[in-house]
């Protein structure tokens, strides 16, 4: 396929990376939502990752949002409309979502074109269409500490800092959080992998979002399923502490 598939990152829970981005599909019941869109090619490796593990694209009944960044946004417009189904966001997160390349940095990702990894991922991202990802004509929204009436039922958990409405989800049932670009295990400008939020070219707030990992302790989860780089599964609490310590790139 396209992308890369990984079955059973945690129960029911399936990892598909896109050029250099993660996002995940949840089943339960023979239903599937969708946690994040990728980018606008993702769609196609939707249509491969769903026929992998048996399921067709009307068993899909969600896209839900970390955050409304191009490369999370992809394909989620293109899903309400051709399939019918909503795409949630965190309030804060609804306009980005009608404006996904108006987003906020700390400092122009021009600023990193000296290392490999960022020339990388800006071509990847040129490539892909990220520039021309649509926006969202109509979204939902929720709420932090709501569980949402989606297969899995991933409580909401607010993370702001990578943007300002960036929330990550956790699922108790199944011991993980899945934490979009709250918390990653590589990051895709830097290139530097383990544990720790994302460079300063994709942050809209550093501080903001080092402490929103307090948030993410609070869940106790055992395995976290970040935006980019590699599964974690040796505890929240433990990338957390690590990521404080690598700190702001």
């Amino acid at each position: 396929m396209r992308g890369r598939l990984e079955l059973g990152v945690a129960e029911g829970i399936h990892r598909v990376e896109d050029h250099f981005v993660n996002w995940y599909l949840v089943e339960e019941g023979g239903r599937v939502t969708v946690v994040d869109a990728g980018l606008p090619p993702s769609w196609e490796s939707l249509h491969e990752a769903l026929a992998a593990i048996g399921r067709i694209m009307s068993d899909v009944e969600a896209v839900v949002l970390t955050h409304a960044h191009p490369d999370h946004l992809g394909f989620a417009e293109r899903a309400r409309y051709e399939l019918g189904v909503p795409v949630w966001a965190h309030e804060d997160e609804a306009w980005l979502t009608r404006h996904p390349q108006r987003y906020r940095t700390e400092r122009l990702p021009l600023a990193y074109l000296s290392q490999a990894q960022a020339r990388r991922s800006l071509v990847s991202l040129l490539r892909t269409g990220a520039l021309r990802t649509q926006p969202v004509a109509e979204v939902r929204t929720f709420l932090d500490g709501e569980t949402l009436d989606v297969p899995g039922r991933p409580r909401v958990v607010y993370t702001a800092g990578h943007t300002f409405g960036h929330c990550s989800f956790h699922l108790p049932d199944r011991d993980v959080v899945i934490a979009g670009d709250a918390l990653v295990t590589q990051d895709p400008f830097t290139d530097a992998t383990g544990p720790r939020i994302t460079a300063r070219a994709v942050t809209a707030d550093s501080r903001r979002a080092l402490k929103s990992l307090d948030r993410l302790d609070e869940t106790g989860a055992g395995t976290l399923l970040p935006g980019h780089g590699d599964p974690w599964s040796e505890g929240v609490a433990e990338a957390s502490r690590l990521a404080r310590e690598a700190g702001i790139a």
